[in-house]
């Protein structure tokens, strides 16, 4: 098994028959993506687009833990506090091209939604044409945890989530199991986890959608539908205080709690989360979403909630925060609408070439 040792490849680039296989190789970090890994998938995507030989390409993580954790905020932190956030402008850069390419890639891309995925790992997975999840699944998006806005295309399919219920992982940093993942539109079918290894070896030869449909099976109930309606009502209101009004006077003990949750994370992040999913259901389109999540990410990158979140959550493990603003009711309008101006180098070109293809 990997060790994440320096000897072994952070993504191992296969081709086994007709089938070109991905496997995110960080195991003991649940495979959290780094800027290289971003290459690597990358230069791959690129190479196998034209090969006649490779008819599907498949997603997987090492390990028995997840797909992907997220991206590796560790390096984003020191990159904020010691470099000016350069290194992490040049990242996402590059891992929002990658989403993209997913999105539009000419042949399928099976992902394996196998244990948790977070954040940039729902960004490599949710974009692929066939994603699968599993009983261990547990997908989501933490980033108002550490300050931040889902971002990696979070915005686009969570905008097209039923309802509401897109608006309320936004905020909540909630992850859900697998039947909520088919239901909010980020997975497409259920195959229990013993069943994965027979899944991939079969995509070395048989068409991806028939293997999938063999395989898949309908998994155990979630819990968002029963609790759309409550969803739906809340989560409409104008605010961040409103919401969390609606919340509590719904007299909804599961309500009540995701009030008391969302009460937690950085009003700051949560707000122009808010303001961000709301502005991606009028947007053509995931490419038009990914450069104003770039706008988004930018800006957050010099944030004091940034910073602090992660060194509470990850560096010292205080888990106590110190938000500023730290009242939802404190947070003045001009300080949301900033995190959606281009940042100072200009937007995002999502058709430049990636470092991996410049180098």
């Amino acid at each position: 098994m990997n060790t994440d040792s320096a000897l072994e490849p952070a993504v191992l680039v296969e081709r086994r028959g007709r089938l070109g296989l991905l496997t995110l190789n960080r195991p003991r970090t649940i495979n959290a993506l780094s800027h290289e890994m971003v290459q690597l998938i990358s230069a791959a995507l690129e190479g196998w687009r034209d090969n006649p030989a490779i008819a599907t390409v498949a997603i997987v993580g090492s390990g028995d833990r997840g797909l992907c954790a997220g991206g590796d905020v560790l390096f984003l932190y020191r990159d904020a506090k010691e470099n000016g956030a350069r290194g992490s402008a040049a990242f996402w850069a590059d891992e929002y091209r990658m989403n993209l390419a997913i999105s539009r890639y000419p042949k399928p891309v099976v992902a394996i939604q196998d244990g948790i995925v977070l954040g940039g790992g729902v960004g490599v997975s949710a974009h692929g044409s066939h994603r699968v999840v599993t009983e261990r699944t547990r997908i989501g998006f933490p980033e108002t945890t550490i300050g931040f806005v889902p971002d990696v295309g979070a915005t686009w399919l969570l905008s097209r989530a039923p309802g509401n219920l897109g608006i309320r992982l936004a905020l909540s940093s909630e992850s859900v199991g697998a039947a909520d993942a088919i239901l909010i539109g980020l997975s497409d079918a259920h195959i229990p986890s013993a069943h994965i290894p027979r899944l991939v070896s079969a995509l070395e030869t048989e068409d991806a959608a028939t293997t999938i449909a063999l395989l898949a099976s309908e998994p155990e109930p979630g819990v968002l539908a029963a609790q759309q309606s409550w969803t739906d009502a809340a989560f409409a209101a104008s605010t961040v205080p409103e919401i969390l009004d609606l919340l509590r006077a719904s007299r909804q003990p599961d309500a009540e709690t995701l009030a008391h949750t969302i009460t937690g994370k950085s009003p700051i992040a949560v707000t122009v989360a808010l303001e961000a999913v709301r502005r991606a259901r009028a947007l053509p389109d995931l490419g038009s979403a990914l450069v104003e999540e770039y706008r988004v990410s930018r800006h957050a990158a010099s944030s004091h909630d940034f910073v602090e979140g992660i060194r509470a959550q990850l560096v010292d493990k205080d888990r106590t925060p110190q938000w500023h603003p730290r009242r939802f009711a404190d947070i003045d309008a001009s300080a949301v609408s900033a995190y959606f101006a281009a940042p100072p180098e200009g937007d995002l070109d999502l058709n430049a070439p990636s470092l991996e293809e410049r180098s």
